[in-house]
């Protein structure tokens, strides 16, 4: 029968991602992170691959580490997170944005919160990395 066979199917899969029945261990944690990055490699149709994700992001939102980051992000500027991924994605310096900012120091500014990036400053930007004007507004 289908149904004595789906509900053996579930105990072997609880057994197998304890994740799936709310474990807090970190190990049961790694062990689901592995699968989900084999099944997003190998077979990333697989039905189970949203439900043990979900998983994951229920385990993570538990984390101090997660809700610390989740605060600090909330506080940043998305405009300025962008413009920071930039220059690291780039490797560059703040001097290297002379023609789309202007001065160092101005950049740094900039990058502190203490001046906003102007429409000029934004379609520079935009423009430099092939990027759309809207990531470096808030």
């Amino acid at each position: 029968m289908a149904v004595e066979e789906a509900l053996k199917a579930a105990e072997a899969l609880k057994r197998a991602i304890p994740l799936l029945v709310g474990s807090t261990r970190c190990e049961d944690y790694d062990d689901a992170l592995r699968l989900v990055e084999y099944w997003l490699l190998h077979d990333p149709e697989n039905p189970l691959l949203e439900l043990v994700a979900a998983k994951i992001a229920v385990y993570e939102a538990t984390l101090p580490e997660v809700a610390a980051f989740r605060k600090a992000s909330a506080k940043t500027h998305s405009a300025l997170a962008t413009l920071r991924i930039l220059i690291d994605q780039h490797n560059l310096t703040l001097s290297d944005f002379k023609d789309e900012i202007g001065s160092k120091s101005m950049v740094s500014r900039v990058l502190n919160g203490e001046r906003q990036l102007t429409l000029a400053h934004i379609k520079k930007l935009a423009a430099r990395f092939g990027v759309s004007p809207a990531l470096f507004l808030d």
